[in-house]
């Protein structure tokens, strides 16, 4: 044998926890079959009396009155405080209460086996059924399957044994053969007790390994989070001054030979908007702040309003863009709807080089089908399930700017799941794509009502219709750049605008005011003040001091749980960076 035939198995690192749980299985039955044990001995007992009368019997059931009295040295297991430490103590005192238990029925062949066959097979039967019902409660451990089979049918076969007949012989052949048998039972038992709690701990070790290695992923990610939100919310406060002072000097420069550069300025900044504002819809959807008003929509109003938004770009890229005529209505939100649709649809454009682009609606009796095919470049097997991440491309190793920054499948699959349309996706490679969109099937209303598509709609929007704008204007921004921006707008347009730093300023511009007739008619707040400071909650304080006076927050946060909190507060909010029009219509929904 070679030596590493002949090593020792290794100790298993569960071994003492697996222990554990055999002591206390073996424990947790012991005041019941006490019990059932000194009953069945003083039935088993009395009638044996009844038929044999002899006085050994009485003292055989003195015997197990006195074991029955000893309950309380194996009960005092469960008031150890150190059980779990002293596992191979109490182990041990069960198995010697056990044999001792076991020894005693043993006596009973030995002290009165009777003379009468019909007796001595009732005595056998009584032992026999007492360890094939009490195996199982030992079986958890071998040592204690021994410790109770062995004794009681030993003594019974040496009573038959000392009887000299064929049949007495024969029956201790038979208790000879039950024995083997229900050891062997026992040990199997045991066995596999032993594996399932060896594999149970193995797999509560994996979990909780597996837990510590998520819990690990998710503080990684909220730190990316919270890296981004502080990323994006600094990009954001000088680009919101950039857009304003821009607008203001875009007004300025109304008929002058520079109006071009300053129209080539916000352009700029409102391509880079664009962008900031993508990864802020992904924010605010995990969030949980864009709620889905659900109502009855006309799909070919839909498909009217993307049709005029995205026909110049599908002709620019000289491919065909068409989308087929329907009379189907469906169950969902116009304005979602339509961004999730519009998403879909710039990426097919973006990544079809010729060809052209199809959207059409097919009825499925309670569904509605909205499909959407291109001649595009397709994406491979191995990438379609990673399209959806953020900022994953196909085709763009370049990270080339006109093709986005790979968030617009991102918002799709976010939109569908807060409409809970199921989206599905085939797509072939060089040969293009298909996405299909289910959604619930509507009934036309008698009156339809007016389509509140609108042509390029943001997850917030303001009515644009009243443009009162107020006289008296209160700015409460950290930012210097961003006071001065905002002031600068709002006067080219006629507002007194006057900007603070901190609350306390804001209090006292806001008593002031109110003095000598002039209050404010409304503030104009940001999120994230100096200091820590919540805008949020000094705005709204302000605006129930100095009321009535208007509150309109302005923030470039980004992390989930500060939108649920501007969400849950009900104060009309804009996202950094503002544009001046932008600005303009939120003041306006606010007086009007």
């Amino acid at each position: 044998m070679s030596a590493a035939a002949a090593a020792p198995a290794a100790p298993s690192p569960f071994a003492e926890q697996v222990l554990r749980e055999q002591v206390a299985m073996l424990y947790s039955t012991i005041r019941a079959a006490t019990l059932g044990d000194f009953l069945l001995a003083l039935a088993f007992g009395s009638a044996m009396y009844w038929q044999m009368r002899a006085w050994p019997i009485l003292a055989w059931m003195l015997l197990h009155l006195y074991n029955t009295s000893r309950l309380p040295v194996m009960t005092a297991y469960f008031k150890d405080p150190q059980a779990g430490q002293r596992l191979q103590h109490w182990a041990d005192v069960y198995c010697r209460e056990l044999a001792l238990n076991s020894l005693t029925w043993g006596l009973a062949p030995l002290l009165f086996l009777p003379d009468s066959l019909p007796l001595t097979a009732v005595m056998m039967l009584v032992m026999m059924g007492l360890c094939a019902a009490g195996v199982s409660a030992v079986a958890p451990l071998a040592r204690a399957a021994r410790h109770y089979l062995v004794p009681m049918l030993a003594c019974l076969m040496l009573a038959l044994l000392m009887r000299p007949s064929t049949m007495h012989l024969f029956l201790a052949l038979c208790s000879a053969i039950f024995l083997a048998s229900i050891l062997r039972f026992a040990k199997a038992q045991s066995a596999l007790l032993k594996q399932a709690l060896q594999a149970r701990f193995e797999n509560e070790a994996l979990a909780a390994q597996l837990a510590r290695q998520v819990r690990a992923t998710e503080e990684a990610s909220q730190q990316k989070t919270r890296f981004l939100a502080s990323a994006s919310h600094d990009l954001r406060q000088p680009l919101h001054a950039i857009a304003l002072l821009g607008a203001a000097l875009q007004k300025q420069l109304a008929g002058a030979p520079q109006e071009a550069n300053a129209e080539r300025l916000m352009q700029a900044v409102g391509t880079l908007s664009q962008s900031l504002d993508a990864m802020l819809d992904v924010s605010r959807l995990d969030a949980g702040v864009v709620a889905a008003t659900r109502r009855p929509i006309a799909l070919q109003e839909i498909f009217q309003s993307l049709g005029q938004s995205f026909v110049n770009a599908a002709s620019e890229k000289d491919i065909t863009l068409r989308l087929r005529a329907t009379e189907l209505w469906v169950d969902s939100d116009p304005q979602l709807l339509r961004r999730l649709l519009s998403n879909l649809l710039d990426n097919a454009i973006k990544y079809t080089h010729e060809g052209g682009v199809l959207v059409l609606a097919r009825g499925r009796a309670a569904q509605v089908w909205v499909e959407l095919y291109d001649t595009g470049i397709g994406i491979a097997p191995e990438q379609q399930s990673r399209v959806y991440e953020e900022f994953y491309q196909v085709g763009n190793p370049g990270r080339d700017r006109a093709l986005g920054l790979g968030i617009g499948l991102a918002i799709v699959a976010r939109l569908a799941r807060l409409l809970q349309h199921p989206l599905q996706q085939r797509s072939v490679l060089g040969r293009g794509t298909r996405f299909r969109l289910v959604l619930p099937r509507a009934a036309a209303p008698p009156t339809r009502p007016l389509s509140s598509v609108l042509p390029l709609p943001p997850l917030w929007s303001a009515d644009s219709a009243a443009r009162t704008l107020p006289r008296r204007a209160l700015l409460l921004d950290d930012e210097a750049d961003v006071r001065l921006a905002m002031v600068q707008l709002l006067q080219a347009y006629e507002v007194h605008a006057c900007a603070v730093a901190d609350e306390a300023q804001a209090r006292g511009a806001l008593a002031q005011a109110r003095a000598a007739g002039q209050p404010f008619d409304l503030l104009i707040c940001d999120f994230r003040l100096a200091g820590g400071a919540d805008g949020l909650q000094a705005g709204m304080a302000l605006a129930r001091e100095f009321a009535p006076l208007a509150l309109l927050l302005v923030t470039g946060e980004t992390a989930p749980e500060r939108l649920r909190h501007v969400r849950s507060a009900g104060v009309p909010v804009l996202f950094k960076p503002v544009g001046g029009e932008q600005l303009l219509q939120a003041i306006a929904a606010i007086r009007g």
